[in-house]
């Protein structure tokens, strides 16, 4: 079985290639990073072209034949990342899985430390960029995103979007990714109940070309994000958060329309040109309508696949039957 597999994303790096791979080589040849396992290391570096226009799978190709275990997946078209590390986890067949972008900002010789942390207990291990090489346009916002999502998800961890992480296989398999979820992985894997680590990692000015994301990463991240929220905390319990949405506002409703109507019976007001009805009304229905989706999406939660459901982190002394009953 292989050690350690290597996922690297790419659009567009066609000038860092070459030189990424030869870094990763030294990293993994290191004798300190193969002793920290009991059996013979083995490695694989799998390039995933999302796409590229600038001919990066041309140059992956031409260096397969010089570099053992180098394989490339390569895009019809760019999907983003998400999609890109998707894809890698699927054909990841690492005991361990380390994720790097191409851009040779993250130093491979990082990934040592990252799996020494690793082995230590925890199940994802993600580099936190203490001192990031990157303009005031990318540290900024990034560092508005860390703080929100360390708020409302309780995660205590300085990066969360660091493309450097290592992870147990069987954390990295059980992911299921869409959108730009990617920027979320160590908040899924740690509501999944995997034990999430961190330590900090080199980084280095982007050598080659510029950056891939622009503006339209803060509108695509606001929306994962609040969806990220809700699946985290109530994905199993959908009616939690619509019932409870549901009940204030037709409380609201009704006791606006109660007092409208009690106004009218004991003040004699007219109601019928009132805008205040028309917004007891409205929270009526709103009410009404939220309650009803709560209770839709409590019956999906419910006949969703069981594996959806939980992660499980071990079996012992069940039958191939039993085990394949409790997955499906």
């Amino acid at each position: 079985m292989i050690t350690l597999s290597i996922i690297v994303p790419l659009f567009n790096e066609r000038e860092s290639i070459a030189e990424l791979i030869n870094e990763l080589s030294v990293a993994l040849g290191d004798r300190e990073l193969q002793e920290l396992f009991s059996h013979p290391f083995s490695h694989e570096i799998v390039m995933i072209d999302d796409g590229s226009t600038d001919g990066s799978a041309e140059v992956i190709k031409s260096l397969t034949s010089s570099t053992p275990g180098l394989k490339l997946i390569s895009f019809q078209k760019n999907f983003g990342k998400t999609a890109a590390l998707s894809a890698g986890f699927r054909v990841a067949g690492g005991e361990f899985v380390c994720t790097i972008d191409a851009d040779l900002q993250d130093d491979p010789a990082s990934i040592k430390p990252l799996l020494q942390k690793l082995l230590e207990g925890n199940d994802l291990v993600s580099g936190w960029k203490r001192h990031r090489r990157d303009p005031l346009t990318k540290t900024i916002p990034s560092k508005f995103f860390n703080t929100v999502t360390r708020l409302f998800t309780g995660l205590r961890i300085h990066d969360i979007n660091c493309g450097l992480k290592v992870y147990r296989s069987s954390l990295s398999r059980s992911l299921e990714l869409h959108g730009d979820m990617h920027r979320y992985i160590p908040v899924l894997a740690a509501w999944n109940g995997f034990r999430v680590g961190e330590v900090a990692v080199s980084h280095r000015p982007r050598k080659f070309g510029t950056t891939k994301y622009g503006a339209g990463r803060f509108l695509s991240g606001l929306f994962d994000f609040l969806a990220v929220l809700f699946i985290t905390r109530y994905f199993r319990r959908p009616i939690h958060f619509f019932g409870m949405a549901g009940l204030i506002s037709f409380l609201a409703g009704f006791g606006i329309s109660l007092y409208v109507t009690l106004d009218k019976i004991f003040n004699n007001h007219f109601i019928s040109n009132r805008p205040i009805l028309f917004l007891g009304i409205l929270l009526l229905i709103l009410g009404v309508q939220l309650f009803s989706t709560g209770l839709l999406g409590e019956m999906l939660s419910i006949s969703a696949p069981p594996e959806s459901r939980f992660a499980i982190k071990e079996t012992q002394n069940l039958t191939n039957l039993q085990e394949q009953n409790i997955s499906s």
